[in-house]
């Protein structure tokens, strides 16, 4: 990876972002050393401008940020550090520097949850329901998601609100196996509702 260390006298800006969130935690610099330093180590080390040396995140606190991914921009000056934060980020105490709480939208999960259930449809490995349900073929698969949405249904009329969030969730992942089973991600019924949500949409 080349990164221009000259453009502003040695130092690129290094974006902190959660891995797992999403989130931005806090805005760093680093020298060319620090940059070493935190490939070499596997934390992020920045550079001072107040101290004039280098400082590893954590090391007085013990709140580390574990380095997952580093991707440098399309100027080659600005890093983007995707990590996994031990305890607060923040010197106040706070999750982020800009005082937000580091929460995963569960939303997301709906995305990395579709990931595994295509990399199950690739390498169907033995034991796992989700192979079975593959093997069982477009018929079965279809079957079950009308099977929990019924489910949900009664639960939805004659349930409990805890019973029809878990009769929802087997729908749901039954559905992202028929999807998977169709070359299609649960992103893409996101999608129509994106067109559908537009004004002039018109039911065709």
């Amino acid at each position: 990876m080349k990164i221009d260390f000259e453009k502003m006298n040695g130092l690129v800006p290094a974006i902190i972002q959660d891995a797992q969130t999403g989130v931005v935690l806090m805005l760093g610099y680093m020298n060319e050393e620090a940059y070493k330093q935190t490939l070499e180590t596997g934390r992020v080390t920045f550079w001072s401008r107040s101290r004039q040396t280098l400082w590893t995140k954590g090391e007085t606190s013990g709140n580390w940020l574990n380095v997952v991914e580093i991707l440098n921009d399309c100027d080659q000056d600005t890093l983007l550090i995707k990590v996994r934060p031990e305890g607060p980020v923040c010197h106040t105490g706070a999750d982020t520097c800009w005082n937000e709480k580091n929460k995963r939208n569960p939303l997301l999960f709906l995305s990395e949850l579709n990931d595994f259930i295509e990399k199950r449809h690739r390498e169907m490995p033995e034991g796992s329901y989700t192979t079975s349900l593959f093997r069982d073929g477009l018929n079965r698969m279809a079957q079950k998601v009308g099977e929990e949405a019924l489910e949900m249904v009664i639960e939805a009329t004659n349930g409990t609100n805890e019973r029809l969030v878990y009769e929802g969730s087997d729908m749901l992942y039954h559905l992202i196996v028929l999807l998977t089973s169709k070359g299609l991600r649960i992103e893409d019924l996101a999608q129509e509702l994106v067109v559908r949500h537009d004004p002039n949409w018109k039911k065709h």
